[in-house]
C-alpha cells in the first residue's frame, strides 16, 4: 500500500544551514513579545483582576446562552458563565451556575447580586455570593507564574539528568522560549489572560518538551551509530529522520483542538494559546533546542563542530 504514501517518511532538508533565517525569525517573535508585555501588559480577565463569584442553581436545566445574554445587558466589564456539578450542587449539573462578573467600578462590585437577580427573575437561587479582591487575585497571578516557572525548571532538570547537561540546558531555554512567546502571543492580540491561560501554558511545556525530547533522543542514538560524524551533520540527520513524525502529530493535535475554538468565549483562549504554542513548539524543537548544542560544549562522545561548519 505504499502509493498511499504521499508524504516522505525522511526529509532532506538543511535545517542546520537554514538556522540563522530561523533565528531572525524567532528574534523578532521574541522583541515583539518583550515589547508588548513592557508597553502595554496583559488583559487580565477576571481570575486576577477580581470581581464577584456567584453559584446560582434552578430547578431547572438552565440555557446558559440565554443567561449569558441576559448578564451581558448588564453592561459589565468581563463576564465568564460556566455549568458546574458533582459535589457542590445537589442537582444536575446543567442546572447549576458559576458566574464571574466584574462590575464597571470597586464600588459597584455590591449591587452585582441584586442586578443579577433582577435580570435572571424568580426561580433562581444563589447559593455562595463572593466578592474577589485585588489583593487575592494578584496572588492568584503570582502563583500562576511560579507554578509555570517550577514546571519548566523541573522539566529542565530531568532532562539534564536524563541525557546530558548540554540537553538540560537546550531544554530549558526551548521550553521558556515557548512558554514566552505564547504569552507574549495574548499580549500583542489583547486576548484575555485568565487562569484557563496559565492551564494552557503549563500544557504547551509539556507539549514541547515532548518534542524536544523525541529530538534529543533521535541524536544521542545517531551519536552512537555516527560518532565521527560532525555536530552538524548528526543534528541534520536526525531531524530529517523524525521531521515527518513531528509534522504529523502537530498536526493531528492541531486538528483535535480546532473545534475547541468555536466553543466560546470561555474555551477560545484556551484554544488559542494551544495551537500557537503547538506551532511554536515544533519550530523551537530544532531551531532552539537543538541548534543552541552547537553553540555548548559537544557532549561526550560527539565529534565537534567542523570549521566549514561553524563559519557557515
Amino acid at each position: 500500500m505504499t502509493w498511499l504514501r504521499f508524504i516522505p517518511e525522511t526529509t532532506n532538508v538543511d535545517f542546520v544551514g537554514w538556522r540563522y533565517w530561523a533565528f531572525g525569525l524567532d528574534g523578532l517573535l521574541l522583541v515583539a513579545s518583550i515589547v508588548s508585555i513592557l508597553v502595554y501588559g496583559f488583559n487580565f480577565g477576571i481570575d486576577f483582576t477580581g470581581g464577584v463569584q456567584m453559584e446560582v442553581q434552578y430547578s431547572k436545566p438552565i440555557d446558559i446562552g440565554k443567561v449569558r445574554t441576559s448578564i451581558s445587558n448588564l453592561g459589565f466589564k468581563d463576564i465568564e458563565i460556566t455549568y458546574f456539578g458533582g459535589g457542590q450542587c445537589d442537582q444536575p449539573v446543567n442546572s447549576c451556575l458559576l458566574m464571574r462578573v466584574k462590575a464597571k467600578s470597586d464600588d459597584a462590585d455590591k449591587g452585582v447580586e441584586r442586578s443579577v437577580r433582577q435580570i435572571l427573575g424568580p426561580g433562581y437561587t444563589f447559593r455562595d455570593t463572593q466578592i474577589i479582591g485585588p489583593k487575592v487575585s494578584e496572588e492568584l497571578f503570582q502563583s500562576g507564574v511560579y507554578a509555570t516557572l517550577l514546571a519548566v525548571i523541573l522539566i529542565s532538570l530531568y532532562v539534564a539528568f536524563r541525557f546530558e547537561w548540554q540537553y538540560g540546558v537546550g531544554a530549558l531555554i526551548a521550553t521558556g522560549h515557548d512558554v514566552f512567546v505564547t504569552a507574549g502571543f495574548f499580549s500583542i492580540l489583547h486576548l484575555d489572560f485568565t487562569l484557563n491561560t496559565v492551564a494552557a501554558l503549563l500544557l504547551l511545556a509539556g507539549y514541547s518538551i515532548n518534542d524536544t525530547v523525541v529530538v534529543f533522543d533521535r541524536i544521542r542514538e545517531n551519536r552512537r551509530k555516527y560518532k565521527r560524524m560532525p555536530l552538524t551533520e548528526l543534528i541534520n540527520l536526525s531531524t530529517n529522520q523524525i521531521a515527518t513524525r513531528t509534522t504529523l502529530v502537530s498536526a493531528a493535535t492541531s486538528l483535535s483542538v480546532v473545534p475547541m475554538l468555536f466553543g466560546g468565549a470561555v474555551l477560545l483562549n484556551f484554544s488559542a494559546a494551544i495551537l500557537f504554542g503547538i506551532l511554536v513548539g515544533t519550530f523551537s524543537s530544532t531551531y532552539v533546542a537543538a541548534a543552541l548544542l552547537l553553540y555548548l560544549p559537544a557532549p561526550a562522545g560527539t565529534a565537534s563542530v567542523s570549521t566549514e561548519d561553524a563559519v557557515a
